[in-house]
């Protein structure tokens, strides 16, 4: 295991050419929300722009399409077949077409529990080739099946806490950054262990650590927060290096806004907007 701290001044951002258009930042696709969770998908959306992605589409099941389009405006809300409030078994039928045309997909933030969201997770896994993020209940759909993400042919990146790690059937034992690299070389997949220094581990034994990150992201939507910021470097960046910076740049932002906030009053909807104060700070001229 080689273990990497994500220090300041070390993590970068590339400048952007003048020459450019909004294809050139990647085109995501974003799956989640549920009757009771149309949070979770809008803020995972808000951070993805924030991060500089170029399109952002938003797939979310029929029931609550009408409250997610209220709070979109730069992001595309689009409905889905719906049961139980949830996606439909059949949603990944009719987002087929557009999820091949995207160039990453996010999948999870307020999901929920049920066959519906489960068969997508399914789909996902084995009917896509790209850059792929799971988190939330996109995870606790994807722990009954982990063999999957050996069937995926692009790169996934899982993005647990302790509990979901738990779930998936990581180990209990030893640091989080060996517990993270154990896990990563099983599955071929790119883990970020959410934590109060949050490490993301590769399947080659690449192990990276933030310097960042306060009790104040300890929060409802955070973790939406991250995986939009994710999703969107991924549309950017080689995976190698998108994920790392993508960590980095959700805690050291959240750093940034307990020390205007405060960490009992900032919000995850104060997350995001701190996102462009911390990538000014990291781009490289």
């Amino acid at each position: 295991m080689t273990l990497r701290e994500l220090r300041d001044g070390e993590v970068t951002l590339p400048k952007r050419p003048a020459e450019s258009h909004k294809g050139d930042y990647g085109r995501l696709l974003l799956l989640g929300g549920a009757v009771g969770y149309t949070g979770a998908p809008a803020l995972c959306a808000r951070a993805a722009l924030r991060s500089g992605a170029g399109l952002v589409y938003l797939g979310v099941p029929a029931p609550i399409y009408d409250i997610t389009a209220v709070k979109c405006d730069e992001a595309m809300p689009f409905p889905l077949p719906a049961a139980d409030g949830m996606v439909a078994p059949e949603a990944f039928d009719a987002l087929a077409a557009r999820l091949r045309a995207c160039d990453v997909c996010a999948l999870g933030p307020g999901l929920g529990k049920g066959p519906g969201p489960a068969a997508l997770v399914r789909r996902v896994l084995t009917d896509w080739d790209g850059p792929l993020v799971l988190d939330a209940d996109g995870l606790n759909m994807l722990a009954p099946q982990l063999a999957l993400l050996r069937s995926h042919r692009g790169p996934v990146v899982l993005t647990p806490h302790e509990g979901e790690f738990a779930r998936l059937g990581g180990a209990q034992s030893g640091t989080p950054a060996e517990r993270a690299a154990a896990f990563a070389a099983e599955y071929g997949c790119i883990l970020v262990l959410k934590g109060h220094r949050s490490v993301v581990a590769y399947p080659d034994s690449a192990v990276y650590i933030t310097t960042h990150g306060n009790p104040g992201m300890a929060k409802g939507g955070s973790g939406d927060v991250l995986t939009g910021v994710i999703a969107a470097l991924l549309g950017q960046l080689p995976p190698e290096t998108a994920v790392p910076t993508a960590v980095y740049l959700h805690s050291y932002a959240g750093d940034l806004c307990a020390a205007r906030l405060g960490e009992y009053a900032m919000t995850a909807s104060d997350l995001v907007e701190t996102l462009p104060e911390a990538t000014r700070t990291m781009i490289k001229e």
